[in-house]
């Protein structure tokens, strides 16, 4: 007759539950407090500069197409979470979740690396979180039986987890540049033309409209000069190659900008604290998804933001 355990060998429910919860504590809590010394090293200034060179090259042409990708990923995104637990619309939201974030960036990837390695991991080869959990476990088997901790199945739960938060992690790069085009083209309206821009396609407009005047002043049969005059008066009305034209060219020079922008506007988002609140709350959600083991929650705000000033400055230009 085999020999029972004795109730003192054998591990409950209930410890594993505990020890589980208490390692996830105490990683995260961990890397919270990492989150100072990693925006210092990597978001203010000289590091943003190393952060940023990656844009250089091929970046250039990624973060246009990105930019005008976001829309479409956007809406994605918005029917993912309305169809999430509507049986009926399976199909769709298996549809919209195929639908690809855009190209990722080369500053995207070495961001990606930089919060995986430094600050989840703390520059250790393997997944910090894995160990912290093991260290937990061990205390509890070792208390009761001798029996070694099964390892594989905890990295086979944390890792999509993990590549999925860092997945919308790096949608946010694409959107925050989208929102700093936004705020620059509002801001050179103002000053430069003493406009309302709020957006790429309204600093178009606007340059359309002064390009279409200063065309027709030159052409004005009684000179240039009373053209400028009569033209400040009775504005003419911008063709439509003219306006596509100008856009064209003006979406260009913001999404080259784009893809640069950050040596800016990292070390202004680090001073004001946007990207403290971005990593806390991805690991907010991090800790949530792999304690309940549930599917990725993080879905940071930015891109419905970015898009909400599009619509804006497209109403605003009268294209909607």
């Amino acid at each position: 007759m085999p020999n029972a355990q004795s109730p003192e060998h054998i591990v409950s429910e209930i410890e594993i539950g505990q020890a589980i919860r208490s390692g996830i504590e105490r990683y995260f809590e961990d890397c919270r407090a990492r989150i100072p010394a990693f925006i210092d090293r990597h978001f203010h200034y000289p590091g943003a500069i190393a952060t940023n060179r990656k844009a250089l090259g091929w970046d250039m042409l990624r973060a246009p197409l990105n930019l005008l990708w976001a829309p479409v990923y956007a809406l994605a995104s918005l029917v993912k979470v309305l169809t999430r637990k509507r049986t009926g619309l399976r199909w769709l939201h298996n549809l919209a979740d195929r639908v690809p974030a855009g190209f990722t960036t080369r500053v995207q990837q070495h961001i990606s690396h930089l919060i995986l390695a430094d600050l989840l991991n703390n520059g250790h080869e393997q997944s910090l979180l894995e160990s912290y959990l093991i260290e937990s476990l061990e205390a509890v088997y070792e208390r009761h039986t001798g029996e070694p901790v099964d390892h594989q199945r905890f990295t086979e739960r944390i890792e999509p987890l993990v590549d999925e938060a860092l997945s919308q992690y790096r949608v946010t790069r694409t959107a925050s540049a989208d929102i700093t085009n936004s705020i620059t083209c509002t801001v050179l309206g103002a000053f430069a033309f003493q406009k309302f821009t709020p957006g790429g396609i309204g600093l178009a407009v606007v340059l359309a409209s002064m390009l279409a005047k200063t065309l027709a002043a030159r052409d004005f049969i009684l000179g240039e000069t009373i053209g400028g005059w009569y033209y400040s008066v009775f504005p003419p009305e911008p063709s439509l190659a003219t306006t596509a034209s100008v856009m064209v060219a003006v979406l260009a020079a913001l999404s080259a900008f784009a893809a640069l922008s950050g040596v800016i506007f990292d070390p202004i988002q680090a001073a004001v604290g946007l990207h403290r609140r971005r990593l806390r709350k991805l690991l907010d959600h991090l800790q949530r998804d792999v304690t309940l083991r549930t599917q990725s929650s993080f879905r940071p705000k930015d891109q419905f933001v970015a898009r909400v000033l599009d619509t804006f400055d497209m109403i605003r230009s009268g294209l909607l």
